[in-house]
């Protein structure tokens, strides 16, 4: 007997990452090609799709594909398609699901946002099993988000529901990849936290070993790193982005009441650095009712083939639902 999978597909500005997925949630086999080299989407499709077959026939096992899962920034559930992604080289609107129809016909194949797919991934395979009530927020060079309530992604009217990283953090605050200023991924995102160091190191005259890195050789696991140590330039900069997200999400918690929160991406990988003074604003600024009621941890996915398994859930929860 064929063993049955599915195909998901995390397509990033940089890599897209896929794995041939079982139900239960193995990876049998999973690989990659670049997505920054191809302006051209019809061409990148088409390299994908060879890739990927040449890794499904490398697979001992006899398998059946029942399902493909996407997981793109700015992808829309409702219509399959990426629209306006600022950090793709394919401009406007890309028919995605239409196009990747020409190689897996006959069998679903459904896209949303890389942050909604991550959500889904977190419901089956992660520590959300068995709860209807929760937030996903992605901590990488942006903040992505997915919301679930009652058991379902919330999508709104257009597909383009939860997009918490651009709530407004400060009015004419940091310039964001958007257009827009003031957007928390902004302050609270790998990138967002080196922009803290930088202006914290401008602000502060007190020793730092971060003085003498450069902001683009910078990053958030050498921050982390330095903060470990005492260095007060970080510790202050973790206590600074916890606290604005920490205030934000006690605004996402008085929306939708959710059981957790889960912290997932590069970010994240800081634990308590970020979880503490996170959980003590988030605390400090909710209602009454709400307080010491919504659990807020790290996602228990593995950061490496977090999108893959999370475009993989998103094709089963497809497939069952559909039966």
């Amino acid at each position: 007997m064929k063993k049955e999978v599915v195909i998901g597909i995390d397509i990033g500005g940089t890599f897209t990452k896929y794995g041939i997925v079982t139900k239960d949630g193995k990876c049998l086999k999973d690989d990659f090609i670049q997505t920054n080299t191809y302006t051209d989407f019809d061409a990148y499709l088409e390299n994908l799709h060879a890739t990927i077959e040449n890794t499904c026939t490398s697979i001992e096992e006899e398998i059946e594909i029942k399902g493909v899962g996407i997981g793109a920034p700015n992808g829309n559930f409702y219509t399959g398609t990426i629209e306006q992604a600022p950090n793709l080289k394919w401009k406007g609107i890309v028919p995605v699901v239409e196009k990747m129809k020409k190689y897996f016909s006959g069998i679903p194949i459904v896209l949303t946002n890389d942050a909604n797919a991550a959500a889904i991934g977190e419901m089956i395979y992660g520590g959300a099993k068995g709860m209807k009530d929760f937030i996903v927020i992605t901590l990488g060079t942006g903040l992505g988000s997915g919301i679930v309530s009652n058991g379902k992604l919330i999508y709104g009217h257009d597909g383009f529901a939860g997009e918490l990283g651009h709530v407004n953090v400060k009015i004419n605050g940091r310039q964001c990849g958007c257009g827009k200023k003031g957007c928390l991924e902004t302050y609270v995102s790998a990138t967002g936290i080196k922009r803290t160091v930088f202006r914290l190191l401008c602000e502060m005259n007190i020793d730092s070993e971060l003085r003498n890195i450069s902001y683009n050789d910078l990053d958030a696991k050498m921050i982390s790193e330095a903060a470990k140590k005492g260095d007060p330039i970080a510790l202050e900069a973790f206590e600074y982005t916890g606290k604005i997200l920490g205030v934000k999400l006690a605004d996402a918690i008085e929306h939708t009441s959710p059981e957790a929160i889960f912290l997932l991406g590069g970010l994240a990988k800081a634990g308590d650095l970020l979880l503490k003074p996170t959980k003590k604003y988030m605390e400090e600024n909710l209602l009454p009712v709400f307080k010491n009621k919504v659990k807020l941890l790290l996602s228990s996915l593995q950061e490496a083939t977090a999108g893959i398994m999370g475009a993989a859930a998103l094709a089963w929860n497809e497939i069952n639902n559909n039966k």
